[in-house]
């Protein structure tokens, strides 16, 4: 995989040109993203695993975060789930993730009130898609992150960095460790970004082709 750094809409080429000319299915690439910070949070922060909270958005980062919060919950670790955003729009993939989460039976609310008590919050609002500032219930969410004492690991980006960038979006996540997956992203590297990325790992077994034509 390359070392350079890319932009949100080159990553966008590498995962379709994966899933549909190479065929791996987008569940799968799903899959691995979540294993790549499953491991991250049970590896490098074993002190904090007594609560954590998966905060989810409606879209596909929301659906890495809910496969997140099954592989720790098979794992043992107390995971709750805080979704924010429209439930109507969720994507395919969040629906398939949600349903599997509620076969496993992980409690999900839409109260802020549970990132008071938490040990270690798991940020997966959105991806690498944002593009205008954060606004409504993502912005109290992000604000609530901010002001928990948790640990918190970031999923691809921390919410309300742009991808491209690097600036804050109105109002952005302060990670302690950013897993991004693939390839390392312009914003993870420049501006704010940097600074609000924490530690960034790079899952770069993800089995995404990069692809540049």
């Amino acid at each position: 995989m390359a070392d350079k750094a890319i932009t949100a809409e080159q990553m966008r080429h590498y995962d379709s040109y994966t899933i549909n000319t190479i065929g791996i299915p987008s569940l799968v690439l799903m899959e691995r993203a979540a294993l790549a910070v499953r491991d991250e949070v049970l590896n490098a922060f074993p002190l904090n695993l007594q609560n954590i909270v998966v905060v989810a958005g409606s879209g596909n980062n929301g659906g890495d975060g809910l496969d997140v919060a099954r592989l720790l919950h098979i794992a043992g670790v107390k995971v709750t789930i805080l979704n924010v955003g429209n439930p109507d729009h969720a994507s395919e993939e969040h629906q398939v993730q949600d349903r599997i989460c509620q076969y496993y039976k992980i409690p999900q609310t839409s109260d802020l009130n549970v990132l008071k008590d938490a040990s270690l919050i798991v940020d997966a609002l959105f991806g690498i898609g944002i593009d205008r500032p954060v606004e409504g219930n993502y912005a109290t969410a992000i604000e609530a992150i901010n002001n928990s004492d948790a640990v918190v690991v970031a999923v691809d980006m921390p919410s309300g960095i742009n991808t491209d960038t690097g600036e804050v979006m109105g109002v952005a996540v302060n990670a302690t460790a950013t897993v991004t997956f693939a390839v390392n992203k312009v914003g993870l590297t420049k501006s704010a970004g940097k600074k609000h990325a924490g530690r960034v790992v790079v899952a770069s077994d993800m089995g995404t082709y990069p692809v540049n034509d």
